[in-house]
């Protein structure tokens, strides 16, 4: 667990929970508005959360090489979450422009 500073283990762990609270957030954003195309972004940042999950599993270990695989698929998380993202970008902009969402100020 010396591999990082306290600061940076700081900021590795919130980074974290920021990204739960944001899938949480965004979930709960889908609900309210019943726009189920925001459901693909909450569920598109899951890998991204599993990345650094990684991140931080391998560098609560001092970077042992034995599980040096987590870096291994860190870098596949990351990739497979950044077209996660892309393919929930996607699917809000064409439910938007179909009509399907609605927002919080149609229903005023």
């Amino acid at each position: 667990m010396h591999a990082l500073s306290i600061p940076t283990w700081i900021i590795h762990i919130s980074s974290v929970l920021e990204w739960m609270a944001a899938i949480w957030l965004i979930w709960t954003y889908a609900e309210v508005s019943q726009n189920r195309a925001w459901r693909s972004l909450s569920l598109g940042m899951l890998p991204a959360l599993v990345s650094a999950m990684c991140a931080c599993t391998w560098h609560f270990f001092d970077n042992v090489a034995a599980l040096e695989w987590l870096v291994t698929l860190q870098a596949a998380m990351t990739v497979a979450g950044n077209f996660t993202l892309c393919l929930a970008g996607w699917w809000i902009w064409r439910a938007s422009r179909k009509g399907d969402v609605v927002t919080p100020l149609d229903s005023e």
